[in-house]
């Protein structure tokens, strides 16, 4: 037992002396070979202990696991001062140097449905429009009683709606802010409504179970479909450029009559035919209509009196138009490569 013990504290020795030697990873492996690896001189003191009585095993074996522990630590120790040292440009062995300035880190981009949403705020915020938001947890009076769609309309069943307890559901559609915003204020009124709306639908490359829309409406005396087509083409001009064209059909919203949808001139082929628009030359962007007499009733507006206009964008899809993106689930899968390219 005594050769034992002498031979670790001629091994602490050593080891002190050969890592104050140290100046490079290529020695500090050799340290760890010689000291910690499978043959190395701890373990060869280890393997010895077989022939020793049980107290002699427990004395010899925590004298050489606390030198193990300690030479494990000192390598830790100066493998990271090394390895600072080689990312900062300096040789191995120099002291590092504190003045040296930071590392460069990335900077964070915008997301794209970010920038798209951005984007599309700016423009009728140029047009007069004023900023408004509402839970993303709504009542199934707000999402769907309010807008003319009671319990028994077929309309329904066009959204697949996450219901929640005690009448409680995640919102469809940002039109409940449409809702809430008549009733705390008066005509003439013209709001925007972003945000994001859920839909229990099965996800594939163009469709996924969360997204975010923009609604826009505006209410006064006398307002037509020709403002709301007007305020529309203004946008698609301003958005998509002026070389762009724009057209209404007539289309089914229970909370809009008339209701249309606005399709442009594809933006990749300009109306010529291609992939993107499935060779029709168009691309549907939202859907609009004139507010429903009803959904005036309902929030207590005169519709003798009042009238009013209400579009709704799919910002996911506008991204994928315009950015080109093949797959909807590149946008919420957060590859920070695939995000880099905005």
């Amino acid at each position: 037992m005594d050769d034992l013990l002498k031979r670790l504290k001629q091994l602490e020795d050593e080891a002190g002396a050969d890592l104050r030697k140290i100046s490079g990873k290529d020695q500090l492996e050799e340290f760890r070979i010689k000291y910690l690896g499978r043959r190395g001189a701890i373990l060869g003191i280890l393997d010895q202990l077989r022939r020793l009585t049980p107290d002699q095993k427990r004395e010899v074996g925590q004298r050489a696991n606390l030198l193990k522990t300690k030479l494990e630590e000192a390598f830790g120790e100066l493998l990271q001062k090394l390895s600072v040292s080689t990312a900062a440009g300096q040789k191995p062995g120099d002291s590092f140097d504190y003045t040296l300035p930071g590392r460069q880190y990335p900077q964070a981009k915008i997301h794209p449905l970010t920038s798209v949403t951005n984007q599309i705020l700016e423009i009728f915020y140029r047009l007069g429009f004023e900023l408004a938001t509402g839970p993303e947890i709504e009542t199934d009076y707000y999402n769907f009683e309010a807008l003319n769609i009671p319990a028994w309309h077929p309309a329904r069943d066009m959204q697949d709606t996450f219901y929640l307890e005690n009448d409680y559901l995640l919102r469809t559609h940002t039109s409940p802010v449409q809702i809430r915003s008549f009733e705390s204020k008066k005509p003439p009124l013209k709001i925007l409504a972003p945000g994001r709306v859920y839909r229990h639908e099965a996800i594939n490359v163009r469709s996924y179970s969360t997204f975010y829309q923009v609604e826009g409406f505006y209410v006064d005396e006398n307002v037509t479909l020709a403002d709301l087509k007007g305020t529309l083409f203004a946008f698609v001009k301003a958005f998509y450029g002026e070389q762009t064209k724009a057209r209404f059909r007539p289309s089914y919203f229970p909370f809009t009559e008339p209701s249309a949808e606005v399709d442009i001139s594809c933006i990749l082929c300009q109306g010529k035919g291609c992939s993107l628009c499935k060779q029709t030359g168009w691309l549907e962007i939202l859907g609009c209509g004139m507010i429903h007499p009803n959904v005036f009733k309902n929030v207590g507006y005169d519709p003798e009196k009042y009238t009013g206009y209400a579009f709704g964008l799919g910002v996911d899809r506008i991204a994928l138009q315009k950015l080109q993106i093949p797959d909807i689930r590149l946008l919420y899968e957060n590859d920070i490569k695939f995000l880099g390219q905005f």
